[in-house]
């Protein structure tokens, strides 16, 4: 039994049924690609909204005790403001609280999981703050950081750049630094 030689004809044709399967493969997979994509895009934001919503109950959990905590600190604080804005052309800042008197103002930043570029980001507000709150401009700027949860690195590094930790302890809030600690005044 001999084998006889393909046909260029029967190589086209080959060639052709190959080429469809490719262009198949590849339509199946763009929509699926496209499909993926519109998922990953519902998950992150729903991950999102989530992220949002916790950081509302942290605020929501700090906004009550905010005022003994920075009294118990001796900074005799007796307003907090929720959510302020500010909009001055292209520059804006957003306070979750603000906790102030006559004198002294603490920019409070609350987020469900803080991270080094949360405190990062949360300074660079505090640098901005006097010059897009200007009714604030008399007063002494100080920051604090919060979150459910709070890793040990971050904590340290807040407080090296000059802020107030609130952590939760039970059901108790409290300003996790040394008594002898000393916010750095912007």
């Amino acid at each position: 039994m001999s084998l006889s030689q393909p046909t260029l004809d029967d190589v086209w044709k080959l060639f052709r049924e190959t080429d469809r399967q490719f262009k198949e493969t590849d339509r199946k997979l763009k929509e699926l690609s496209e499909d993926t994509d519109r998922k990953i895009k519902q998950v992150s934001l729903s991950v999102g909204r989530l992220e949002n919503r916790l950081g509302d109950f942290v605020e929501e959990m700090v906004r009550p005790a905010a005022v003994r905590l920075f009294q118990e600190r001796g900074i005799a604080v007796h307003e907090v403001h929720q959510n302020v804005k500010s909009q001055r052309g292209d520059e804006g800042v957003e306070i979750d609280l603000l906790v102030v008197n006559d004198t002294d103002m603490v920019a409070i930043e609350c987020k469900s999981h803080l991270s080094i570029d949360d405190v990062n980001a949360h300074i660079n507000r505090l640098e901005k703050l006097k010059r897009l709150l200007p009714a604030y401009g008399g007063k002494q700027v100080m920051g604090a950081v919060t979150g459910m949860v709070i890793p040990g690195h971050v904590a340290e590094y807040a407080e090296q750049q000059g802020l107030f930790v609130i952590t939760q302890t039970g059901a108790h809030l409290r300003v996790s630094n040394a008594s002898d600690f000393q916010a750095k005044i912007r």
